[in-house]
């Protein structure tokens, strides 16, 4: 009976391992706009950029070969593929989502990326045929559709409206390439041929490089010896919380639900980010931006926590085995 119990617990653990990792990446997504924003304004954003990118991917790689010594070697096409969604998640969404940010405020890009990104790839999934909506996350996507709308109607700005709707039309695309890159990632992953941690490294390594080649023209511009300690501090923390850890305990959990469900905890990042943003930056939200920031987060838990039953799209998605070989799923 002890051992039903134990293994009744194991499993359940389990179950809820990958939403707990994907929340932390939340947590960790959130926290880096307060840090970054720090940064940036003591360097420009492109080399910012490629700091962060270009630490975080050396730790993966001296990561990803102490733990695989002995391990089989990757092929080329799964290489090529993590390659490839790096170029997506990490350059392209990093590109335009700064690219957004000169032109538009933040707190624009901190709710545009989050919510449209489930939005995006739950259409995306949907018009090649490979996953089905239910009801439950329909209500879900549609209050953090709302959550947004209140959030970004309580921001206010003085920015010149077509400017504001240039940078949000960045936001757009690089919410576009943040769905792509968890779809792309999502059909490496199942595939089997290559494990999280190695298709984090590749990812994060091949999109910091693309990082690090657009900032080169940027970093004559710079006064090394005037950045403070505290902006390298920040640097060292992007590199290590929302850089490495994060990517990878977002792998983790891709690997074990489906692309849309990952995408839709993303509704959680305005909340933490505003969190962070008044606890270190010392900046104010309103009420109706917190009322905005509750909804979308309600929205998150209906979508993901309560759509999950047997009858849901993730049932028929089975986790790893104890043997650690990842079964094919519908959804990928």
């Amino acid at each position: 009976m002890l051992t039903d119990k134990t293994q009744g617990r194991s499993e359940r653990f389990s179950n809820a391992s990958p939403y707990l990792s994907l929340l932390i990446t939340m947590v960790m997504f959130g926290s880096a706009f307060a840090s970054s924003k720090f940064v940036v304004g003591e360097l420009p954003h492109e080399v910012a950029a490629a700091l962060r990118f270009g630490g975080g991917g050396v730790l993966l790689m001296v990561l990803s070969m102490a733990l695989h010594i002995k391990s089989k070697p990757i092929g080329v096409g799964a290489a090529m593929s993590a390659a490839f969604a790096g170029l997506l998640g990490v350059f392209a969404y990093n590109l335009f989502f700064f690219w957004g940010l000169s032109l538009a405020p933040s707190i624009d890009g901190s709710v545009i990326v989050p919510v449209l990104s489930p939005i995006i790839t739950t259409a995306i999934l949907l018009s090649l045929g490979r996953e089905k909506a239910s009801a439950t996350r329909i209500l879900g996507l549609f209050l953090g559709l709302v959550g947004a709308a209140v959030f970004l109607f309580g921001a206010g700005t003085a920015e010149s409206l077509k400017t504001r709707m240039a940078g949000d039309l960045f936001f757009v695309v690089g919410a576009c390439s943040w769905a792509l890159y968890s779809i792309v990632s999502k059909t490496l992953l199942s595939k089997g041929n290559i494990d999280p941690l190695r298709a984090t490294t590749w990812a994060t390594a091949s999109g910091a490089l693309a990082l690090m080649a657009l900032a080169v023209p940027h970093v004559q511009a710079v006064d090394w010896s005037s950045v403070s300690r505290l902006a390298w501090y920040n640097i060292a923390y992007l590199c290590v919380g929302p850089t490495a850890i994060a990517y990878l305990l977002y792998y983790y959990g891709l690997q074990r639900v489906s692309a849309s469900t990952a995408t839709i905890m993303m509704f959680t990042v305005p909340f933490f980010g505003s969190f962070f943003s008044i606890l270190f930056l010392g900046e104010s939200i309103r009420g109706i931006q917190m009322t905005g920031a509750t909804v979308m987060l309600a929205g998150s838990f209906i979508a993901v926590i309560l759509a999950q039953k047997p009858t849901g799209e993730d049932a028929n998605e089975p986790l790893e085995g104890s043997e650690g070989k990842l079964a094919h799923t519908k959804a990928s």
